[in-house]
């Protein structure tokens, strides 16, 4: 199975998790080459260290420098059910508004009543269905110490 990995730091441990600071400029290893630019935009938008709660396999203490891995199909999962989800519903909501609409001066405010109803039930829907998951395969873990 394909993993996607970044380098972090373990700043506090907590039984058998870690809080950990992910390096600045790593996204993935093409990102210092020729690669998509991603760490460079979150270099943009991302002015401080962000740090992030993970299960803490293999007992690493604090100071270690870390690999942090997490499945590639749960980054996608999460992209879709987070973003694509809801905004489906919001599109497919304001086209049912504007059919739905009487009189042609009505299917503007129709079709956006549609659309934000759409949105709020396609974010209630990612969320009920996020809650139905074993949300243990898609959390990041340490993997293993970083080697030089």
């Amino acid at each position: 199975m394909i993993m996607l990995e970044t380098r972090a730091i373990i700043v506090q441990t907590d039984g058998k998790y870690a809080l950990v600071q992910a390096s600045q400029a790593n996204g993935c290893e093409q990102c210092s080459g020729k690669g998509c630019g991603a760490g460079k935009l979150s270099q943009l938008f991302c002015s401080k260290p962000r740090q992030f709660r993970v299960d803490n396999q293999i007992n690493a203490n604090v100071g270690d420098q870390v690999i942090i891995s997490v499945a590639e199909g749960a980054v996608l999962r999460g992209i879709g059910l987070v973003y694509l989800l809801p905004l489906t519903l919001l599109l497919m909501g304001a086209m049912l508004g504007n059919i739905l609409a009487a009189q042609t001066e009505q299917h503007d405010g129709y079709a956006a009543v549609g659309a934000l109803l759409g949105l709020l039930v396609g974010f209630a829907f990612a969320k009920w269905i996020s809650l139905r998951q074993d949300r243990s395969r898609f959390q990041p873990y340490i993997a293993r110490l970083w080697r030089e």
